[in-house]
């Protein structure tokens, strides 16, 4: 099988079902966007080879778990809801996982007092880029669902993963030992020109 089949040179792609819309389209948007989460993850995956074992292991269960979450995202964000055969869906199941990873992850931290920046560990700046792709994702799926139906799961799910992928961000740091960078807002940001 060839990777590529030029039925896309025109810029439209086919849905799962069958039907082809162009590649601006929104529900495109969202689950390419979904697909670039994944490949975020694919990068604090393979950043968390140098933390010790205890860390890399769970960590990388619970991302692997997600990624294959995330093709199921995928494949039922592209196949409309009309279709004849049984595709994959996200479901509530899938959510409730998510809610009960975050709170296991919460527990091992200290109450959140202070906005997070994005950094630490490269794992965890991993994670915060693949949260904000995440978030970007929702967008999309926001915007398709105001033009044709998408699944209320999808996007109870992608709304509790950006919450997961901040908490396992901190986790992470924490569980490295690396404090976790922090905004300290200031009266006055403006440079002072010297």
């Amino acid at each position: 099988m060839k990777v590529y089949t030029r039925t896309g040179d025109d810029g439209t792609t086919a849905l799962f079902g069958g039907g082809r819309v162009a590649k601006s389209h929104p529900r495109i948007a969202a689950y390419g966007t979904v697909d670039e989460a994944n490949a975020a993850l694919g990068m604090a995956r393979a950043a968390l080879a140098d933390a010790d074992d205890a860390l890399r292991q769970r960590a990388d269960a619970l991302l692997g778990r997600i990624q294959e979450e995330l093709f199921v995202l995928g494949g039922d964000l592209a196949s409309p809801g009309d279709v004849k055969y049984p595709v994959p869906r996200i479901d509530a199941a899938h959510t409730e996982q998510l809610e009960a990873d975050i709170d296991a992850l919460t527990s091992d931290l200290t109450p959140l007092k202070h906005f997070v920046l994005p950094g630490g560990t490269p794992a965890a700046a991993a994670l915060h880029l693949a949260r904000t792709i995440c978030r970007r994702a929702e967008r999309h799926v926001v915007e398709t669902a105001a033009l044709e139906e998408i699944s209320a799961d999808a996007l109870h799910y992608l709304n509790r993963l950006s919450d997961f992928l901040f908490t396992l961000a901190r986790w992470v740091n924490h569980a490295a030992g690396v404090a976790e960078p922090v905004w300290a807002p200031v009266a006055d940001r403006t440079p002072s020109g010297d």
